[in-house]
């Protein structure tokens, strides 16, 4: 994430789909996602950067776009970062 590199353990989502019944067919409308970050402490201005082009980025997203609705939360939590040897 943008020169940012967290280890799998720092990151989570869990991801929703929405469907509503149009004509008497279910369709897939919105897909909600949220997120669980562990980031460095001083990243944060970077992550939500990221984040905040999310949609515009995701391949995913994109491949949907003006169908189905892609909506994203998160959870962020800064962790210092370890000294080595320490």
């Amino acid at each position: 994430m943008r020169g940012i590199h967290l280890d799998p353990t720092q990151i989570g989502a869990t991801v929703e789909g929405y469907n509503e019944i149009v004509d008497r067919i279910p369709i897939l409308t919105r897909i909600g996602i949220h997120y669980e970050l562990e980031i460095p402490a001083g990243s944060r201005e970077t992550v939500d950067r990221a984040l905040e082009r999310h949609v515009s980025k995701c391949p995913t997203a994109r491949s949907l776009a003006g169908s189905v609705q892609v909506e994203w939360s998160a959870d962020i939590r800064e962790v210092p970062e370890e000294t080595p040897g320490v």
